[in-house]
């Protein structure tokens, strides 16, 4: 579209919103946009209405049709109670509505629970913050048709977001996620019905907390090792989160004793204001807590992302510094701790199995593997992990899932990521460590002198604007046409096409079984690197996800073969020419 044209179409949608059906504050908000020269706020604001996708939406706040407002949030949630009503048409419906600590939280969540209740739809609306993990909780328990939590989990504090979950507490899956979108397109503001039926909304809160820490206590392993280790001392930042009161009292209820919070971090706050992103990935994000846990002598630091569904986890190496654990490292922990202490507790029956996403660490197939327990990959994105748990309940027993951005689900209670049971357990697998006279570091280094040595590493290359978007199209098309013929000199041996479901491994074509498509590409060499390839689904992003495997002959070699590890991905992006 020519820019002239483009202005036309964007200034003919923000006429709209001068309109009656707006409230003064957006209308003036949307004159003052029209009224400046400079035209870019206004375009960025009405190109395109913000996308309502299979997670649901996630944007900057403010009017517009592509912005996160109560308008936008309105036409989304007027559509997903249509299809609620068809899929459930002559039964009593319900919904569990949460939200977060951001910036007009509570204004979108009271937004939503009005439009479910004046739509005949019963609404359980917390009565303030919560987890994410806790409202997945809820929609299971109060035996709900669907949820609707406000979070934009770890994004910057500009951001909000609208997270669709379906009756199993899990985010929505084909067929209802297609349906959904269908829906929410064919709503205008007009049809949005705001006045709410108030005899249809009921406040919950303090009984459904302590039914979730309750739950929280199924993921424990071995209570005898808290007990004998109830003066662990850990540092807890929930970044100004929902994970506040939540966390410290799980780790109580557990048995933990010596728990100390960052006080700063502690205030409920949507701008975020001792970190420059509230993302736990993001080392920065850890350094109050870090400073904290080296004036207490901590044993570990941890936090929990603004929606506790992500933990991060900081312990002390052998030189007695703070290292952050990665996210590959931290599901690897979870699943070695839950086997072997399982196993030597008499708890594992046969059935069980862990779950991991595709561009997860391989080497938890190693240990799952060695351990006769079986291993299933899935999808990027929590929502599969969940799938699979849903498709074998009664069957096999769950014990554990995650994947290497941070998330781990340690019990089938929830159907989200949960920090506040993942990090409850990895206190108690710490106390273990401590029990047996080691550290979380030397577990770690035991684990890699056990099942072998890898490094992962994720590199993000950002292409904007259509033009970014159809260069990684471009990109993904020539990775399908000429795949590379070896990796770092190794070659390659197995190709995976998650697109078209197919295979080729050492020259013979057959099917991946998968519950769905995704466009991933992964490519396996003879010396066990590992790449899988696939665009960001929400930024105009493509992603490479790359294992290598390096030698560790004693745990002093960590650092050396870290190194060489890192020099072997640098040889791999060369051969990818990334």
């Amino acid at each position: 579209m020519e820019n002239n044209d483009l202005l036309l179409e964007v200034e003919k949608n923000a006429k709209v919103w001068l309109g009656s059906n707006f409230d003064e504050e957006t209308r003036k908000e949307v004159k003052r946009m029209m009224d400046n020269a400079d035209k870019t706020e206004l375009i960025d604001a009405f190109y395109r209405t913000l996308e309502f996708g299979t997670g649901g939406l996630r944007g900057t706040m403010g009017a517009g049709t592509n912005r996160m407002n109560k308008y936008v949030v309105g036409m989304a949630t007027q559509g997903f109670a249509n299809y609620i009503n068809k899929a459930f048409a002559g039964k009593k419906t319900s919904v569990v509505v949460g939200h977060d600590c951001r910036n007009n939280s509570r204004l979108f969540a009271e937004t939503v629970a009005n439009i479910f209740s004046a739509n005949g739809i019963k609404v359980f609306l917390f009565e303030g913050l919560r987890p994410t993990p806790e409202i997945s909780f809820a929609i299971r328990q109060l035996g709900c048709q669907a949820g609707v939590n406000i979070t934009a989990s770890h994004n910057p504090k500009e951001y909000n977001g609208y997270k669709a979950y379906w009756e199993d507490g899990a985010q929505v899956l084909a067929p209802h996620d297609t349906g959904i979108i269908d829906e929410v397109n064919k709503v205008k503001v007009e049809d949005v019905k705001f006045e709410p039926n108030k005899d249809l909304i009921e406040i919950i809160g303090g009984e459904m907390d302590f039914d979730y820490l309750t739950a929280v206590k199924e993921a424990m392993v071995d209570q005898d090792v808290i007990l004998r280790q109830k003066d662990l001392n850990i540092v807890y930042s929930p970044l100004h989160g929902t994970g506040r009161v939540i966390i410290p009292l799980c780790l109580r209820s557990w048995g933990f004793q010596n728990i100390h919070v960052v006080p700063e971090q502690m205030v409920v706050d949507g701008n975020f204001p001792t970190v420059k992103s509230p993302n736990p990935e993001n080392s920065e994000a850890m350094t109050m807590g870090m400073n904290l846990g080296t004036k207490v002598n901590a044993d570990l630091v941890i936090a929990s992302d603004p929606d506790a569904d992500r933990l991060a986890i900081v312990c002390r190496d052998d030189k007695g510094k703070w290292v952050i654990i990665n996210g590959n490292q931290t599901c690897m922990m979870f699943c070695y701790y839950i086997i072997t202490n399982m196993k030597k507790l008499g708890k594992l029956k046969g059935n069980e199995f862990l779950v991991k996403t595709i561009v997860t660490s391989e080497l938890i197939r190693e240990i799952a593997d060695k351990n006769n327990i079986k291993l299933y990959d899935e999808f990027t994105g929590f929502k599969w992990i969940a799938y699979r748990i849903r498709e074998l309940e009664g069957k096999e027993k769950y014990i554990g899932g995650g994947e290497e951005s941070f998330g781990f689900l340690p019990y089938d209670k929830v159907r989200d990521k949960d920090a506040p049971a993942s990090i409850c357990l990895i206190c108690e697998i710490a106390a273990w460590a401590k029990d047996n006279g080691m550290t979380l570091y030397e577990l770690l280094m035991n684990i890699y002198m056990e099942y072998g040595f890898q490094l992962e590493k994720a590199v993000s290359i950002t292409k904007p604007g259509k033009s970014g978007a159809d260069e990684i199209k471009a990109m993904m098309e020539n990775f399908r046409q000429n795949p590379p013929k070896e990796l770092a000199g190794s070659p390659v041996t197995t190709i995976k096409d998650f697109k078209t479901l197919k295979q080729v491994v050492n020259g013979k074509e057959s099917d991946i079984t998968m519950p769905d498509t995704s466009n991933v590409l992964q490519y396996f060499t003879a010396d066990g690197t590992k790449v899988s390839v696939r665009p960001s689904g929400t930024e105009p992003k493509i992603k490479f996800y790359m294992e290598v495997k390096g030698e560790m002959k004693s745990k002093a070699d960590y650092d050396k073969a870290s190194a060489a590890a890192e020099a072997k991905v640098e040889a791999v992006r060369k051969s990818l020419n990334i």
